[in-house]
């Protein structure tokens, strides 16, 4: 298999990976910013530490790497729309984003969306290279969680509602 087919097959079989849609936030000298991201999970929770992996072609990449510090919005499942937004599928500008929603500054200054389901802010710990992404490790300094709603997660190339639901038992 030559690389451009592994690298089409691969992306084919992420379409089937479904992930939580986290809007990933900072601001400070280099500016205020955002980027819809789904490749974002925890790490460790002594000390609670998460991932998140963003492409370095990004314009997102250099802001969020020099700021240092980042929130980690979980959305739910009725903000598509906004998700679209920081993903940059609308054009709309990084100013315009922030104005679709309420945003209050969380502990650290950054950008909490004020009805994410939860909202994690930390300071990147760690930066590793891997192909085109780097994958940042981000101490978590200060954990919202604002209760029960229904997720948005991201599947088949498409975003969906995720219920939430009384656990089943096996």
């Amino acid at each position: 298999m030559n690389n451009e087919s592994t690298r089409k097959l691969f992306r084919e079989a992420m379409a089937y990976l479904s992930a939580a849609v986290n809007i990933i936030t900072t601001d400070g000298p280099r500016g205020r910013c955002g980027m819809t991201a789904s490749a974002v999970c925890s790490v460790t929770d002594t000390p609670p530490t998460m991932l998140v992996c963003v492409n370095q072609s990004s314009s997102a990449h250099a802001v969020l790497a020099g700021n240092g510090n980042v929130c980690i919005n979980v959305l739910p499942a009725d903000h598509q729309e906004l998700a679209r937004h920081f993903a940059g599928m609308t054009n709309l500008p990084m100013s315009a984003r922030f104005e679709q929603q309420t945003w209050t500054a969380g502990r650290l200054g950054l950008p909490v969306l004020a009805d994410a389901l939860a909202s994690l802010e930390g300071r990147i710990v760690d930066t590793k290279t891997v192909g085109s992404h780097s994958v940042m490790f981000v101490e978590v300094a200060d954990i919202v969680v604002r209760g029960d709603g229904d997720s948005l997660i991201y599947f088949g190339r498409h975003f969906h509602r995720l219920a939430r639901t009384a656990p089943e038992l096996c």
